[in-house]
């Protein structure tokens, strides 16, 4: 039997946990807070001590933030900043991250196959059924974003830095700093206001909602949504770790 240690990095926490082949967790998972300030090699010892403290697994998946292309490092919002999220960016921490082989670093350091991907594309891992066009928007610190199409994962779009309005980004503008400043009512009618202009754009089948806030939308705005839209557990981003590894394009 082939066991998975399944890794979710996000901005604010990292949580780990080991599953069987049917995506079951075998332990309970352990979590810390995101160090910052964060090099490559901070993560890598990081997500190897969390390793540590779990039954031995077969292979490891990795869901980080950012752009990640064949497991390497092309954009990370978070990880380049000072202190966390909505932090000063550390121009040496940029140069450090941009082209690291994530997934060669961590298969030196776990001695086990690796596939690092978006945290976003883990989570819809979780949840896609698998039939048409299938989006998965993620909502926590910022916005994550995977698309799946007839169940394989399509090329990643980091739509979380592309700009809304007042110069923000989709990751400020529906993400945790605006939910805490705005209150979840009036939050819940902005990320409705995002579904519905990100509705013509994917055409999509069905689109899932997960992260974190998720939870937090108000019934009244998810109602107004429509049927395709379905607010899914974030348990998916580790879940997600064992289905992932068949739902990539070879």
């Amino acid at each position: 039997m082939i066991s998975t240690l399944a890794i979710d990095c996000g901005g604010g926490g990292i949580k780990a946990s080991v599953l069987d082949e049917a995506g079951t967790m075998r332990a309970r998972p352990v979590r810390v807070p995101t160090p910052y300030p964060l090099s490559p090699t901070l993560f890598v010892d990081t997500l190897r001590e969390l390793g540590e403290q779990l039954p031995r697994a077969q292979r490891v998946t990795v869901g980080m933030p950012g752009m990640i292309r064949h497991g390497v490092v092309v954009a990370t919002p978070h990880y380049i900043t000072r202190a966390g999220p909505r932090t000063k960016i550390d121009p040496g921490l940029r140069t450090e991250w941009f082209g690291f082989d994530a997934r060669a670093a961590l298969t030196k350091a776990f001695d086990l196959p690796v596939l690092v991907l978006n945290d976003a594309e883990v989570h819809g891992a979780g949840v896609v059924a698998g039939t048409g066009c299938e989006l998965v928007l993620t909502l926590g610190t910022g916005l994550g974003c995977a698309l799946f199409d007839g169940g394989l994962l399509a090329p990643h779009l980091e739509l979380s830095q592309a700009p809304v309005r007042w110069g923000q980004s989709y990751d400020t503008y529906i993400g945790e700093h605006e939910r805490r400043r705005l209150g979840d009512a009036f939050w819940s009618r902005r990320v409705r206001g995002v579904v519905d202009a990100l509705r013509p754009v994917f055409c999509w089948d069905r689109l899932y909602l997960g992260g974190g806030n998720a939870r937090l939308i108000r019934s009244e705005q998810l109602a107004r949504m429509g049927d395709d839209v379905v607010v899914v557990p974030n348990t998916a981003g580790i879940v997600g770790g064992v289905r992932a590894w068949s739902l990539t394009r070879p």
